[in-house]
């Protein structure tokens, strides 16, 4: 079977056969497989027998790439693209959106009487904690007649979850599942030692370094002995290495070191560092330590500088000089705090094969379809918001997936920067990501008060229909799988129990004899956590209604007072948010102070970081009212009932002015001391600042005062690096 001059895959023709079929359906296949040419296909399919369709995506970043690619195809009528930041073409047959528009469409009623598919791109995006609940409600929410085609990385219990699909949609929702690449990843160790080697080799170097560091090190411990006791107390974790393993002489391995070793053949290169300042300074390193001529030939350039003149009149006095000269060496970076104008321009640069080296975040792995001959690893760990961890095997994955394009490589080389010290640390990670033994997905489904009110909202309290949808949840189906198993566990007991001459399971079952009390304890046990487990998550609902009963959201009736009726709109800091809006603080205030108020609700600073900024006068003023709600008793009281923390930094405020005035990040990072790069921090809080924003001028659209300043708020923070839109 062809398909736009393509001879499909086994695994493509089924899951298009499962579609023709009208049928929902999963594919599971590694990156870089051809996943999204089902999608494709869907699309045309729909456009042509004037049907409408739906991409979702997890992050902006790939609507954005996507709504690009269909306009290519289709034009700017047919496409439209709808992700809270921008809305384009609303009534497009083909929408492209995040998942959380569509969650909002399904929770608001709206009619969608012509779509006949949603697409799911990256529906393994269930899991995650803090936007996991908000797949699962559009799977569940999603009528039954429109068809789902769910589109995911490779995972351990696929059929799991199309178990619950199934049961969620009334239909069977078959699997389809590519477990080979078309060019296969080898995986390599590198260090300025060990050069570039298999793991095998590596482990063999690195249990030989080992060795020479102990007795390195016992020698030099005996040598300060014989000194003079070492010369007082040791300082720990000073000096090269910070207290480290190492060989006398040993340096540690650099980034250029890296693309030194690899050399041309292995480019172009994607090097994965995790975060955006790393990005930044490691590609002006590469720009200085590079050849005077780069990676690029005389023809390249030309090609470069044609398109650097074209952007410097698009965006006057927005590339610098050294960007420039770094660009032309065929060297670039990409992350989601880079300028919106340079992100579109190195991704243009680097789809012409004009970009040799690139540093880039996570971002970049994420569906976004720019493969490279070569994925490199900085690092392996990485912060998941609690504590720093090592990469799943499917973060990695969808990493080093990126490697080896079809048609043009033979095999994809996956190389991870890994010192010898740090190899106990890391090995078993290693090891696991060479398996490719895959985690399960798990639910991550979490009703929030926003969702709550929603569905009270939606099915007018009927609390039968809203335990209907609760029940339909994965975090419910897996409740109750894990259930039925326990049940066997506890029958296998009883009758062993039983046999020994005391029955549990009858009512006159007494106590048990004193030889058997231990086990019956435990089957007791079992049976309450059992039953416990059963109602779980309505139970959860219950606790939620109640709260919101309690500071006078909802009535007994569960009517709605003002405080669900603003809730019914807001979804970040939910009770925080309407308790400031309730208070009406907000009315009196300017454009700038009120987007400071929402930047001191949407980030938090580690301890490690110091503000040399306070609020004063009308921004301190605004801070110590905000301060009263925060610590109010609703807001205390919520966040009890979701166990994490409500975020409020006041010294924020003085940043969301700075930036509503025009001041630049780092104009910004001057008030700040920080070991990190924290600018990436500050372009996340300004972008979900405006979010909630948009969310307020929902709550504010009968008041065309405060409407109208939410609208001012919106097109002067949309700027520079918050700007997501291309």
């Amino acid at each position: 079977m062809e398909y736009r001059g393509l001879t499909l895959d086994p695994f493509q023709q089924q899951a298009i056969e499962h579609v023709d079929a009208d049928r929902s359906v999963l594919v599971s296949a590694p990156t870089g497989t051809g996943k999204t040419l089902i999608a494709d296909y869907i699309v045309e399919k729909a456009l042509t027998e004037n049907k409408e369709v739906i991409y979702t995506a997890p992050i902006k970043a790939l609507s954005n790439q996507k709504y690009r690619d269909y306009t290519r195809l289709y034009g700017y009528d047919k496409v439209g693209l709808i992700t809270g930041d921008n809305v384009i073409n609303r009534d497009a047959p083909l929408r492209i959106m995040t998942t959380e528009i569509l969650r909002n469409m399904l929770l608001s009623g709206e009619e969608l009487p012509h779509l006949s598919h949603v697409i799911i791109d990256e529906i393994h995006f269930l899991d995650d904690i803090e936007r996991g609940t908000v797949w699962e409600e559009v799977l569940i929410y999603l009528p039954s007649r429109v068809k789902i085609l769910g589109l995911s990385a490779t995972l351990a219990n696929i059929q799991e979850f199309s178990d619950w699909l199934s049961y969620v949609r009334s239909e069977e929702v078959p699997v389809v599942i590519e477990d080979t690449r078309h060019v296969p990843l080898s995986i390599y160790m590198a260090n300025r030692d060990a050069g570039i080697c298999d793991f095998d080799r590596y482990k063999y170097l690195h249990a030989r370094w080992h060795t020479l560091a102990k007795k390195a090190k016992a020698e030099a411990e005996k040598r300060k002995a014989r000194e003079g006791g070492g010369g007082g107390r040791r300082r720990r974790g000073r000096g090269r290495g910070g207290g480290k393993l190492m060989l006398p002489g040993q340096k540690e391995t650099r980034h250029f070191d890296l693309i030194k070793m690899l050399g041309a053949e292995f480019q172009p290169i994607l090097y994965f560092a995790f975060s955006r300042k790393m990005c930044e300074q490691f590609s002006r390193e590469l720009g200085r330590k590079s050849p005077d001529e780069g990676f690029t030939t005389e023809e390249e350039k030309a090609l470069i500088k044609a398109r650097v003149d074209q952007f410097d009149y698009e965006f006057e006095k927005v590339m610098t000089s050294d960007q420039e000269a770094m660009y032309l060496k065929g060297i670039a970076c990409h992350h989601a705090g880079l300028h919106v104008g340079l992100k579109a321009f190195v991704e243009d640069l680097y789809e012409r094969k004009l970009i040799k080296v690139l540093y880039c975040t996570s971002t970049f792995a994420l569906g976004i379809n720019m493969p490279a001959r070569t994925t490199c690893f900085q690092a392996l760990r990485k912060y998941n918001g609690h504590s720093v961890v090592p990469l799943t095997v499917r973060q990695f994955m969808q990493k080093a997936g990126r490697a080896g394009r079809r048609g043009i490589d033979h095999v994809g080389y996956v190389v991870i920067l890994e010192e010898f010290w740090d190899f106990e640390r890391d090995g078993d990670a290693i090891a696991a990501y060479i398996s490719g033994d895959h985690e399960k997905v798990r639910s991550a489904f979490n009703l929030s008060f926003n969702s709550v009110v929603n569905l009270l909202d939606r099915h007018n309290g009927d609390l039968d229909q809203i335990r209907d949808i609760i029940d339909k949840s994965f975090l419910t189906f897996s409740h109750r799988q894990a259930a039925k198993a326990a049940e066997r566990r506890l029958e296998a007991i009883a009758e062993k129990l039983a046999s020994d001459g005391w029955d549990p399971r009858k009512e006159d079952a007494g106590t048990p004899p004193r030889q058997l009390m231990s086990r019956a304890k435990k089957y007791r046990k079992l049976t309450r956590r059992r039953r416990k487990e059963d109602d779980k998550v309505w139970s959860d609902f219950n606790e939620k209604v109640s709260l919101l009963q309690g500071i006078g959201y909802l009535d007994e009736e569960l009517e709605f007072n003002a405080g669900a009726k603003v809730l019914r709109h807001l979804q970040i800091e939910e009770i925080f948010s309407t308790e400031l809006v309730l208070s009406g603080i907000l009315d009196d205030h300017e454009p700038a102070l009120i987007f400071g108020a929402v930047c001191a609700m949407s980030n938090s600073f580690s301890r490690a970081v110091s503000i040399r900024v306070r609020p004063r006068g009308l921004q301190g003023k605004l801070s110590k009212a905000m301060r009263q709600i925060r610590y109010g008793e609703a807001v205390r009281n919520s966040e009890y009932a979701i166990g994490q923390q409500v975020t409020f930094t006041p010294e924020m405020i003085s940043f969301g002015v700075s930036w509503f005035e025009g001041k630049s990040l780092q104009e910004m990072l001057l008030s700040i001391d920080s070991a990190t790069d924290i600018s990436g921090d500050l372009v996340s809080a300004f972008r979900r600042a405006k979010d909630l924003c948009q969310q307020l001028k929902r709550v504010y659209e009968e008041d065309p005062y405060m409407s109208e300043k939410l609208k001012t708020i919106l097109k002067t923070v949309s700027r520079d690096e918050v700007e997501v839109v291309d």
